[in-house]
């Protein structure tokens, strides 16, 4: 085969997540032509994918020296890159490239930039904004609207489509499944459109049970999909993909449904026109930062994130188990290593430092990140085995009884960016996770959590950082049962989360049959 066919395999074979047999064709590609940009973005993709974050760093790099076409999606991709992998200084010197060539370009032009970079790493929430309406404007260029429809009442059940490509074994569906089994069926209509693939999984089960129609248009191109979703009549559409991997904002940019919403998925705004509102709650998204979004706020009267409590207990475990020395104080961070700075990590080592017999334990979230994390520790004095890495583990192990009581009473280390299916666990605790992703778009500072008097936890500043999460580095005792806590806390009824969602549907779906054009919802709206 040439080296055009080769590639052309390669491709094919990403789509399917055949990471490794894309590897081989691709390489086999560059032998034949060592030049060709594309070829060297598509094995940094399947580098990226296969956890190599630095291999696939190197690779888009290349492609941009040899001036690839989507020169600012790669640019971004490259910066996360160096994120994910700890290279603190080669990230900085990459996002400061892409904003000098995102600010070479004109306000509102139409781009192929990626908005989840910004909306994760930048803290500037305007800049976030202009990112992502740059991103919108891209698929308006060239998708065309399908017939404009009006809400209209129709005296049947409100008719409800979520769309998303992560309908199986991912966070959005294990956050919203309980949420999905809970509608009340007479009054509300669910269907899931569903771009992904089956992975098989029991979550893919329980999600098409939960609805009541379940469209598999895995494959289908992006008009199919809007112009099904026309044809089902859908009421109202929520993406619940956002502009992350297999986004879906070509579907909804051909407008398919009266009235179109952005939920949960992406930590920011959509910047689309084609979007009436954004679903959020009075922390998360409080009114006075409007001009954050391009939608209208739509605020949920409870947390904007649903869970669930029907979630599987793990099995018990035990320090040597996980590899954590016996009497010593372990330091927490079961972070995505993007979310871990350079600033935040030396604040760590101080902690370290003034702590004896404290480990940090981390999540070796990807090949590189191990290696470039120790490297980083020895510059601070701290011997390598003060650092612990735990493996990524399926849902039913995460933070298994037995662990619990190796921990703090309070999470110690948290980083300057949002956890939300991450918080789960710690909402057990006491922390509430809407701080965290109103911290990840520059609403409060970067800092640690410390508890209010409704026991919820507030961010502190990162100049307090180090001396108040040393202060808490004490033995704890035995934790009361976290089961328990989650059982009693509304944040974990899927139930109360629906009825929540239902009344804020509805509501946004009168005032559109009204004639009445969309504008910000405050929670507890009537």
């Amino acid at each position: 085969m040439d080296a055009a066919t080769l590639t052309r395999r390669g491709v094919e074979l990403q789509s399917h997540g055949r990471h490794q047999e894309a590897v081989q064709c691709f390489m086999q590609s560059l032998g034949l032509k060592i030049d060709d940009a594309f070829t060297h973005y598509r094995l940094g993709v399947s580098f990226r994918d296969c956890g190599m974050k630095l291999e696939a760093a190197e690779c888009i790099r290349t492609a941009l020296a040899l001036r690839f076409d989507d020169e600012l999606f790669a640019r971004g991709l490259l910066a996360y890159m160096e994120r994910e992998g700890c290279r603190w200084a080669s990230a900085e010197a990459e996002w400061g490239a892409l904003e000098a060539a995102l600010d070479a370009r004109p306000e509102g032009e139409p781009l192929q930039i990626n908005p989840f970079v910004h909306a994760v790493l930048s803290s500037d929430a305007l800049r976030i904004r202009r990112v992502a309406e740059h991103y919108a404007r891209f698929f308006e260029s060239f998708v065309k609207p399908l017939p404009p429809v009006r809400a209209r009442a129709h005296g049947g059940p409100l008719r409800i489509a979520y769309i998303s490509a992560d309908f199986q074994q991912h966070a959005t569906a294990q956050l919203m499944v309980q949420m999905l089994e809970a509608h009340d069926r007479e009054r509300f209509e669910v269907t899931l459109v569903s771009a992904g693939a089956d992975d098989g999984s029991a979550m893919r089960q329980r999600l098409k049970r939960a609805c009541h129609r379940f469209e598999d248009m895995h494959g289908a191109s992006h008009d199919a999909m809007a112009r099904r979703i026309r044809a089902l009549g859908v009421d109202i559409l929520i993406d619940v993909k956002g502009a992350t991997d297999g986004t879906l904002l070509p579907v909804l940019a051909a407008r398919p449904a009266p009235l179109q919403l952005n939920w949960l998925a992406f930590p920011g705004t959509s910047g689309a026109r084609f979007i009436d509102y954004v679903i959020g709650d009075a922390i998360v998204t409080p009114l006075a930062h409007a001009a954050h979004f391009t939608e209208k706020i739509a605020q949920l009267s409870g947390c904007y994130q649903p869970n669930d409590a029907k979630r599987a207990r793990p099995a018990p475990a035990s320090r040597a188990e996980a590899g954590l020395p016996d009497g010593a104080i372990v330091l927490c961070g079961f972070h995505q290593s993007f979310k871990i700075s350079q600033t935040v990590f030396d604040r760590w080592c101080e902690i370290l430092q003034r702590v004896p017999g404290s480990v940090l334990w981390l999540l070796e979230w990807n090949a590189n990140v191990r290696e470039s994390l120790l490297a980083a520790a020895r510059q601070q004095g701290i011997a390598p085995e003060r650092l612990v890495f735990a493996p990524l583990l399926p849902l039913e192990r995460h933070c298994p009884p037995g662990l619990r009581r190796c921990l703090p009473r309070r999470p110690a280390l948290q980083c300057p960016h949002h956890r939300r299916r991450g918080a789960v666990d710690g909402r057990a605790g006491g922390h509430d996770p809407r701080r965290d992703l109103r911290a990840a778009r520059g609403c409060e500072p970067a800092a640690p959590c410390r508890p209010g008097p409704d026991g919820l936890h507030r961010r502190s500043r990162l100049r307090e950082y180090r001396h108040g999460a040393g202060g808490r580095c004490k033995p704890p005792p035995r934790c009361a049962s976290t089961a328990g806590q989650r059982e009693a806390c509304a944040l974990f009824s899927g139930e109360r989360f629906a009825r929540d969602m239902e009344r804020l549907l509805q509501g946004l779906w009168l005032r559109a049959c009204a004639g009445q054009p969309p504008a910000h919802w405050p929670a507890g709206n009537a």
